[in-house]
């Protein structure tokens, strides 16, 4: 299907990565609309058409894209007063970006197919960089000649884009997954530079000495590069991490399925929002071990 087919593109989320996601829409071609908000800046109103409800902007668009906090908001989104079903008739797309319970994700496919429209759950994975460079990591679950019609739409956003089956919620299983894994070398990249910078190393030194070898990965490079220069600023918050290991324990518990990293790293982040660090930067997971030593990797800026 050509990309002129799907030009008017409804999008929900202008947070850290929505709105640079949106840009990127803009910039290919596509008629944005955007829910409104006080929150809309000066470029986003006069780079977006903006309507007053969801429900506004799904009548005026062939495709819904989501990028909200949480299941719950993506629930309100869809399904709430003058929500984006409100506004849906047969034949459009409606396409969740956030990062939600599967389990959820399957019974709003099923509320949206209702209504004779297709919908995926195509979280993504690579934070604001990733967002503001076009280069996400877009995981997708559900049928393939929806995903083949979206195609177009997600490679202006991203640059690994999969359909990890074609059931929904299969995507959002996929992105609980990198939650873990992303999170779990977050803490082993903390504590090993800990390690070293406690026991008299450089942790600069030790962290390009390890970039070469076995252990080198983009957490050590990108992560390692904040723990050591305290940059803690947001790409990925902290306390939305959390929400997406809640998402992995929950599921592991209805699975079946034990996680005793993930429960002991969830537990390392529940000590950085005691520090008050629930809107740092997930790199900032250094700060609970740094606690715990009794030692900085480096002084704060």
């Amino acid at each position: 299907m050509q990309e002129n087919v799907m030009s008017k593109i409804g999008f929900i989320g202008l947070g850290i990565m929505g709105r640079p996601m949106a840009g990127h829409l803009k910039a290919a071609g596509h008629e944005i609309t955007v829910v409104e908000r006080k929150s809309l800046t000066a470029d986003d109103r006069a780079n977006f058409a903006v309507a007053p409800t969801a429900k506004a902007v799904a009548a005026a668009s062939e495709i819904v894209i989501t990028m909200v906090p949480d299941t719950p908001d993506v629930e309100a989104v869809l399904f709430g007063a003058d929500g984006v079903a409100a506004g849906l008739s047969a034949g459009k797309l409606v396409i969740d970006m956030s990062s939600i319970s599967p389990t959820a994700t399957k019974d709003f496919a099923k509320r949206i197919n209702a209504l004779g429209c297709d919908y995926l759950d195509a979280p993504v994975s690579g934070g604001e960089v990733g967002a503001k460079n076009a280069a996400l990591t877009i995981m997708v679950g559900g049928p393939q000649a929806a995903f083949d019609r979206a195609l177009p739409v997600f490679e202006k956003m991203g640059k690994n884009i999969t359909l990890v089956g074609t059931e929904n919620g299969a995507g959002q299983t996929c992105k609980v997954a990198n939650q873990i894994i992303v999170a779990l070398t977050i803490e082993a990249v903390a504590e090993a530079l800990v390690f070293a910078s406690k026991a008299g190393a450089d942790p600069a030194k030790v962290r390009q000495a390890l970039m070469g070898g076995l252990a080198t990965s983009r957490i050590l490079e990108l992560h390692g590069e904040r723990m050591i220069k305290r940059t803690f600023n947001p790409g990925f918050r902290i306390e939305l991490h959390q929400k997406d290991l809640n998402l992995a324990l929950q599921a592991g518990r209805e699975l079946g399925v034990a996680l005793p990293n993930t429960a002991s790293t969830q537990q390392i982040f529940a000590a950085c929002a005691a520090l008050g660090g629930k809107g740092w930067d997930h790199s900032g997971m250094v700060k609970a071990l740094e606690a715990m030593a009794a030692h900085k990797v480096a002084p704060d800026a």
